[in-house]
């Protein structure tokens, strides 16, 4: 008789399971990255990737190459899990959004140098506090959002002599990682939990001002856009692998079920909302790969392409698929930035709108909590918010879409609230 394969899982080792799960994405990144391109042009590209300009949009597999992208990536994702572990803290869904947006932003914008001198900011903040890194060390992670300006800062020492040519990109990015911590945490009262990408709002204020000091001494800085196409067959393999595997083990550990997925788009999303921690990690991961589908289908669906910026932003809602992302509440701001397109200018298939569609999902809570009216208000004001703060930062705020949502639930939050409540007087 056939025996039917069975996974148990046990909600004591879900930290273990996590970590383990992550590192084996890491892993398929890179054995990617290394099927996808000769080693002589991935050690090329590599080079190019720590020595270029990265700003918005520059599309690693379009300044290098697809194999240098995903090795990048996939290093990126392997050394924020590691230093998790490093740091003792449990894995649970802000562990996977955090582990997941790093590898995803690993192919446009992060490498493995141009984030450290930000998580050193970081940690001497933490030696100032006379705490733990660990209590700082996602805000440190998501930090490193600002990871182009120490890249930019070191091509700007170009010509000095070598102690300060090193020291001044290192300096720069530290100050930014001491001064992120405190901002964050105001940053966090303003918006109510409503947009998932906090640390990005405030990176946002803090890109504005260092570039605007910048600006003011001559310095120029401008976006950029570097973006590839036709790679969409082999690319939509990989992620569909890649999320079609995690259904097929989140089905399995949960008793060959989907049982418990009504109760998960229940939740809003408004921070803090952990999914592992409130669903549990097989219904999580079904999540997880459900809502990154729908978000390669989107790409596709609308005429985009798939490269390191979209596939970023795919990433970034899996990840968040444990940390208040569902379907449920994401479609509705999506659909915001679709019914929007029809009204302006822009092109559902633009690059700068393709990525607005997939980070407006940052505002997913609104949706969640308020209903679709207001997710769908929040999203048709992102996509415009969101294609002209760039140009405050010369595109240097990887996280854009977490600066733009800031000032949307900044303007929003107070009108939803009193109107309800005006609704409610009556």
């Amino acid at each position: 008789m056939k025996q039917k394969l069975t996974l148990r899982y046990r909600p004591e080792n879900s930290s273990d399971c996590v970590f383990t799960i992550l590192l084996l994405i890491a892993l398929s990144m890179l054995v990617f990255g290394l099927i996808s391109s000769p080693p002589k042009e991935i050690a090329w590209g590599l080079v190019e990737i720590l020595t270029q300009p990265d700003g918005l949009i520059t599309d690693y597999i379009g300044l290098a190459c697809m194999g240098a992208a995903f090795c990048n990536a996939g290093m990126v994702m392997a050394a924020s899990a590691l230093l998790l572990r490093f740091l003792k803290l449990p894995f649970a869904g802000m562990s996977v959004s955090c582990c997941f947006l790093m590898g995803g932003f690993a192919l446009f914008g992060k490498n493995l140098v141009n984030v450290l001198p930000i998580l050193l900011g970081v940690w001497v903040y933490a030696l100032y506090r006379r705490e733990r890194f660990a209590r700082y060390v996602y805000i440190a992670l998501f930090g490193t959002t600002l990871s182009p300006i120490v890249t930019e800062m070191g091509l700007m020492a170009q010509g000095w002599a070598f102690f300060p040519r090193t020291l001044f990109p290192v300096l720069i990015g530290a100050v930014i990682g001491f001064v992120l911590p405190a901002i964050a945490a105001y940053t966090m009262r303003l918006h109510q939990g409503y947009n998932l990408y906090n640390v990005g709002f405030a990176a946002g204020l803090v890109g504005l001002t260092l570039v605007s000091l910048l600006r003011s001494f001559g310095n120029d800085f401008r976006a950029r856009l570097v973006w590839s196409r036709g790679n969409d067959l082999r690319l939509s393999l990989y992620l569909a692998a890649l999320f079609g595997a995690m259904i097929l083990a989140g089905w399995l550990y949960n008793g060959r079920s989907f049982r418990g997925m009504a109760h998960l788009i229940r939740h809003s999303g408004r921070s803090i909302a952990d999914f592992i921690v409130m669903d549990g990690l097989p219904v999580t991961l079904i999540n997880m790969g459900v809502v990154g589908l729908f978000a390669t289908g989107y790409v596709l669906a609308v005429g985009g392409d798939l490269n390191g910026p979209t596939i970023g932003g795919i990433l970034t809602i899996a990840g968040f698929g444990a940390f208040g992302k569902h379907m449920r509440n994401i479609i509705w701001v999506m659909l915001g930035v679709v019914i929007s397109s029809y009204c302006t200018v822009w092109n559902l298939s633009d690059p700068s709108v393709l990525l607005a569609a997939l980070f407006s999902t940052g505002l997913a809570p609104i949706a969640g909590h308020f209903g679709p009216f207001w997710g769908v208000a929040a999203g048709a004001l992102h996509s415009s918010v969101v294609l002209n703060v760039g140009v405050l930062y010369g595109g240097l705020n990887l996280y854009n879409n977490g600066f733009s949502a800031g000032l949307v639930c900044i303007v929003l939050l107070p009108l939803i609230q009193a109107l309800r409540r005006e609704k409610e007087d009556e």
